[in-house]
């Protein structure tokens, strides 16, 4: 286990806004859409035509959707955070570490919060330049270099279906022994 000086830890709720910043402003826009899509529908609805109403209905279906896989999403960024905050506590920044979160923007903002509750992130941000990574890749990689992704059993278990993992350390209560 690496021997650092914590910085103040946030409180929980905070680490989960910030890890899945990004997503949290698409489930928004997704809500938005949904209530946008429903009122048109309702229109359509009463009109009767049979061409909006299947427009309308599919831009409600694909918007409402998608509010479910944002939540799964964050909910997922927020497994990588737990398990690279430990990983980076226990091990410090290493590129066979940081490989693990490199393939997504999220995942990537994922581990630099919690590197950044660790007092790491400028380490790792140099790590993931040095991979090539930039601040305008929002597409994840998998995506481009693999077009049958949404096949692929590991797709959906690593975007949406990340087990729960439990922290090893309790870093509120190691910051406030490393006080004394």
């Amino acid at each position: 286990m690496s021997v650092i000086k914590l910085p103040n830890q946030p409180p929980r709720w905070v680490s989960y806004y910030r890890t899945g910043r990004l997503l949290h402003g698409a489930l928004l826009l997704f809500i938005l859409e949904s209530v946008v899509y429903y009122i048109w529908l309702a229109r359509a609805l009463e009109s009767g035509d049979l061409l909006w109403i299947g427009f309308w209905a599919w831009s409600f279906m694909f918007s409402f959707v998608h509010i479910f896989l944002v939540v799964m999403d964050s909910w997922s960024r927020f497994q990588d955070y737990k398990k690279a905050k430990d990983l980076f506590f226990m091990y410090g920044i290493r590129p066979r570490l940081t490989e693990r979160f490199i393939g997504s923007k999220c995942q990537r903002n994922a581990a630099l919060q919690a590197a950044r509750e660790l007092g790491m992130e400028a380490e790792l941000k140099s790590q993931f330049e040095g991979r090539g990574v930039r601040w305008f890749h929002y597409i994840p990689y998998f995506m481009v270099s693999d077009p049958y992704f949404m096949i692929r059993k590991a797709f959906w278990q690593r975007t949406f279906l990340e087990k729960y993992y439990e922290p090893k350390f309790d870093y509120h209560q190691l910051q406030l022994e490393e006080a004394l």
